[in-house]
């Protein structure tokens, strides 16, 4: 009996990974491919994080922000290659399933390092979750901001609070969670990295047109000059904190194996998901660079911290208004 019993599991797994749409080893279903994986990856990655890359360039200068914003892609994409890997282990392709980045670390390193793994990881994700909150809500009140600049005028006070905002962000993100697992909100996904493409070209888009404006690219090949308000300490502190935002921006791997749990197969796992990452980090680099060194030219060292919640931009504000929107929708799905 437990023969033949074991015959036909391997007869149902053989038909189900030739057709590639039901995994029999854990009898679950899994139904991602390529791109929906990239969109993941690029939902993960990309963030209203990257409407303050002006302002990191702007520390380093042309060279250097150019250099380092390579240099995390670099780094980045590398690494994630080398976890698509430990999806499987011992064997990448055949080996047993780790469903999580914690099971992964288990099944490969063992022993103390499980704790530790997940001590940073969730501290990590907490903070991210803090932080996604945080420039939700802050998005909701540049909307409202922008309304009363535009009726009041641009040295009007404007207070906003932004606690109805957040309460209303964190109710959103309750219900969604009920759902049972990144499959089920693909959908999620693909409108959220089409948001984040929109709020991205938005801003680039008004970079490109104040650029335009001015005679001479503006910056130096170093960034912020030492002198008056900014002192050697507060020059160091600005170049660390553009480093953490340049390194901040492109971080994934601790959902890595989350997404790639959602890939059917053949082909391997592990290859559909060294291609979304390919995929998803040359996009996500394309779109940084463009930014950073175009935003960068538009405003010089003088820079926001963010380009349409910082108001380097007034007008025309419901375009402003609609690059708000679509970071609130963007992290709405990367929260998930």
């Amino acid at each position: 009996f437990k023969s033949s019993t074991t015959v036909m599991d391997l007869e149902h797994t053989q038909n189900g990974n030739m057709h590639g749409d039901i995994n029999y080893d854990d009898g679950r279903a899994r139904t991602g491919n390529v791109w929906t994986a990239a969109s993941h990856v690029i939902t993960a990655v990309i963030g209203a994080g990257v409407l303050s890359l002006p302002w990191s360039v702007a520390q380093l200068g042309w060279i250097m922000g150019a250099l380092i914003l390579l240099f995390f892609a670099v780094v980045t994409t590398y690494t994630s290659v080398l976890l698509a890997d430990c999806y499987r282990a011992p064997d990448p392709v055949t080996g047993k399933r780790n469903y999580k980045y914690p099971d992964a670390v288990k099944n490969i390193l063992g022993g103390r390092k499980v704790l530790l793994c997940k001590i940073g990881q969730y501290a990590n994700l907490y903070g991210a979750m803090v932080g996604y909150t945080l420039t939700a809500a802050i998005s909701m009140m540049a909307i409202k901001k922008a309304a009363c600049f535009h009726k009041e005028g641009h040295g009007s006070s404007c207070s906003v609070s932004g606690n109805m905002f957040m309460m209303t962000f964190g109710a959103i993100e309750l219900i969604l969670s009920q759902l049972p697992s990144l499959e089920k909100i693909s959908w999620l996904s693909i409108l959220a990295a089409i948001m984040s493409f929109a709020y991205s070209s938005i801003g680039l888009g008004l970079s490109i047109a104040k650029a335009a404006g001015r005679k001479h690219p503006s910056g130096s090949l170093t960034g912020v000059p030492i002198g008056g308000q900014v002192t050697k300490l507060k020059k160091s502190w600005y170049i660390f904190q553009a480093l953490g935002n340049m390194a901040f921006s492109y971080t994934f791997s601790l959902v890595l194996i989350e997404i790639q749990d959602t890939l059917k197969s053949p082909p391997p796992e592990n290859k559909t998901m060294r291609k979304a990452t390919l995929m998803g980090m040359t996009a996500t680099t394309l779109l940084y660079m463009s930014i950073g060194l175009v935003g960068y030219a538009a405003f010089g060292n003088s820079a926001p911290g963010n380009m349409l919640t910082g108001f380097g931009f007034y007008e025309p504000f419901w375009l402003i208004d609609v690059g708000n929107i679509c970071i609130v929708i963007h992290l709405v799905g990367a929260y998930q």
